[in-house]
């Protein structure tokens, strides 16, 4: 059986640390202006920085320039694919087949990775990028299984397929959509996406018997979400994806936070490992409770069980979990008093959870006692007045600095 790559989104250097800490094989992230995910683009320096960590621990980083370009974006493409290619980055995100060619050109070293902003949903369409020079196709989310299980069995050996099993859908066609463009001046195809299907809208039916007299058409009194879609969730799928020989696992996510990276990259770690090492004791039940504890959008498969599949509209149109919040990240173990960067309000009776890497079983405690981090007085409550308030807590087990904590509501 071979084991997949499990691959994470990184926002950020510190975000890749998480995301390496709690299992993730690689990650991908974002360049300069020219990713689809502009508010979370990896300056040159943090992109070395993340790369060169990466490359010391045995892990890899893909880099994201998969904008649609035109013209004048040409000269910026080419001077970052040079730059790519001396920080040696493992592999390039692109969906344009100007910047594969511009890629092959000016950094020959670096695999290409066509995006899934591509569309490829074939095995003809596969075969197109592979002859032009494509290492790897990320397949369009849009594949049921069984069209997903033809690519894989007729698809060259040197073709590698990565697919989305975690994250946000878009509205639009394998993310090419126009209507963020339209409405807010602010092209998702060029990396500033204002996620337009997920604003609320007021819709009107005009009585045919009576023009002019207009009706609502509302879910409730906040509008009508009709564009908005539930998060696609294959955990329960993973034995079938991997008995298909897919070579890389992929989590959506360069904007969410430590605490749902964390989440997220340990479920999918550990399931994959438990199915890969005991397929006959593998048990799919534990691994949705435990991602159900992120803040998240209903869930759906979308077309991978069933490619006529309606029931993928978030009616809600928000992320929510009544349950569950970013607790903090431990930042210096200690056996009686440890410190801990907090995300919301704590106080004494609070239960936590911490998150174990490698282990899908939480360590639950209950604060009894809380110190001021810098005056080390005893405190009831703390709250992250600031950017990175910090808290001295007593922690049940022995815990490494990046470790992140969840609390219960």
């Amino acid at each position: 059986m071979k084991k997949p790559e499990l691959l994470a989104p990184a926002g950020s250097f510190e975000k890749a640390k998480i995301a390496f800490m709690y299992g993730a094989d690689a990650v991908y992230c974002g360049t300069a202006s020219l990713s689809l995910r502009s508010r979370v683009e990896l300056k040159d320096d943090d992109l070395a920085k993340t790369i060169g960590y990466a490359h010391e621990i045995g892990k890899k980083v893909y880099a994201a320039v998969n904008i649609f370009a035109k013209d004048e974006s040409y000269d910026e493409i080419k001077k970052q694919a040079r730059v790519l290619n001396e920080l040696k980055v493992d592999g390039v995100i692109v969906s344009d087949g100007g910047v594969v060619e511009i890629m092959k050109e000016e950094a020959p070293d670096i695999d290409i990775h066509i995006s899934t902003q591509a569309n490829t949903i074939s095995l003809h369409s596969s075969m197109f990028w592979y002859h032009n020079g494509a290492k790897r196709i990320i397949l369009g989310r849009e594949l049921s299984k069984d069209q997903i299980k033809y690519i894989m069995e007729n698809k060259p050996m040197g073709l590698e397929i990565e697919m989305f099993v975690h994250g946000a859908l878009c509205f639009g066609y394998s993310g090419r959509c126009f209507l963020s463009d339209f409405l807010a001046s602010r092209s998702a195809n060029l990396g500033d996406c204002a996620q337009s299907c997920r604003w609320g809208y007021h819709l009107y039916a005009e009585e045919t018997n009576n023009p002019g007299n207009l009706m609502p058409i509302e879910y409730d009194e906040k509008g009508t979400y009709i564009f908005s879609s539930k998060d696609l969730c294959l955990i329960n799928e993973i034995p079938e994806i991997i008995d298909m020989g897919v070579d890389s696992l992929k989590i959506e996510g360069r904007l969410k936070t430590e605490y749902y990276l964390a989440t997220v990259v340990n479920v999918y770690r550990t399931a994959i490992d438990d199915y890969c090492n005991n397929p006959k004791e593998y048990d799919v039940s534990k691994y949705q409770k435990e991602l159900e504890k992120t803040k998240t959008r209903g869930l759906t498969t979308f077309y991978f069980n069933d490619p006529k599949n309606k029931d993928f509209q978030e009616f809600e149109g928000k992320q929510y979990n009544p349950d569950y919040e970013f607790g903090g990240k431990v930042v210096e173990y200690n056996s009686e008093k440890s410190i801990v960067e907090i995300r919301n309000r704590w106080q004494i009776g609070d239960t936590l959870e911490i998150i174990v890497p490698g282990k899908i079983e939480v360590e639950e405690f209950k604060i009894e006692e809380l110190w001021d981090s810098e005056t080390d007085e005893k405190i009831e409550f703390v709250n992250p007045g600031k950017l990175g308030q910090q808290v001295k807590v007593k922690l049940p087990i022995k815990c490494e600095t990046g470790w992140i904590l969840r609390r219960k509501k």
